[in-house]
């Protein structure tokens, strides 16, 4: 009996090289997967960043704006304020003249009528002089003996007393050239004191009458003190809207970083595991 003899044949590599080989493929499609993934996340990020940025200037130019607005209606709030004061002095100042003015009227009625009594009194006794003085002199005519110091005196005091009735005359006249400037000054306080209360009252809204000390709301000083809330608002607004927006720009950009450094680690790794590929 003859015996056979066994041939061992080896066993054929290529399995275990296509096993190699396919791992090492599904190694380098997971990674490329991966970089793309992460390219994508970038890409988000990105354009949250560059939109984020975008609304950062605008807001930025926005805030500008808004402080610009809110510091002009804080100066205009401030000018009327003065403005109110000055009118509020105006008038009192007026209201304290044109009393005065008319308190000067009536002492000066008071004066021209002491004066003008005075003037009758001086004329009654200037003509009882005069007529003395008079009577002296026909007398003296008449009588020798009576004593030409005697006509002296009666003639001066005559004259004298003529003087004193000019002289108080010129001054009626002056009191009346002054009670007619001071009537005049009256009136021009009168108008003077009609325009200041006017004008304050336009300024505050409401009558320096009325006990009520509330502004109106169609008055200047309320339109401004109004222009003034807005615009702070307004400007509040803006930066609590400019403080968050860079709230996420922080984050955006934190998150940007990250992405960029997981891209650069991917891409690094998938670049490995192709060399690796093409080096076996």
């Amino acid at each position: 009996m003859s015996s056979r003899q066994t041939i061992l044949i080896p066993a054929d590599p290529a399995p275990e090289k296509y096993g190699i080989t396919e791992k090492k493929k599904q190694e380098i499609d997971f990674l490329t997967q991966q970089v793309q993934n992460a390219e994508n996340e970038v890409q988000q990020y990105q354009a949250i960043v560059t939109s984020l940025t975008e609304k950062s200037t605008k807001l930025d130019a926005e805030l500008a704006t808004a402080e610009a607005n809110k510091t002009q209606a804080l100066n205009n709030k401030n000018s009327v304020d003065t403005v109110v004061n000055n009118a509020k002095s105006l008038y009192e100042s007026s209201e304290t003249t044109h009393k005065e003015s008319s308190s000067a009227e009536d002492d000066i009625k008071g004066v021209a009528t002491e004066v003008n009594t005075v003037i009758n009194k001086l004329i009654y006794s200037a003509e009882v002089i005069n007529k003395l003085s008079n009577l002296v002199i026909r007398k003296k005519a008449i009588n020798p003996l009576i004593s030409d110091e005697l006509v002296s005196m009666v003639s001066e005091a005559s004259t004298n007393a003529n003087n004193a009735v000019a002289l108080t005359l010129v001054a009626l006249e002056s009191v009346f050239a002054s009670q007619a400037t001071t009537i005049e000054s009256k009136s021009a306080m009168s108008l003077e004191l009609l325009q200041a209360r006017k004008l304050y009252e336009f300024i505050i809204g409401r009558k320096v009458t009325d006990p009520k000390d509330v502004t109106n709301k169609t008055s200047l000083l309320y339109y401004l003190d109004q222009a003034y809330d807005i615009t702070s608002n307004m400007y509040e607004e803006t930066l609590a809207a400019s403080d968050d927006n860079a709230d996420q720009l922080n984050d955006a950009q934190v998150s940007l970083s990250k992405s960029e450094v997981k891209l650069s680690s991917l891409q690094a790794g998938l670049a490995a595991a192709n060399a690796a590929a093409l080096a076996s």
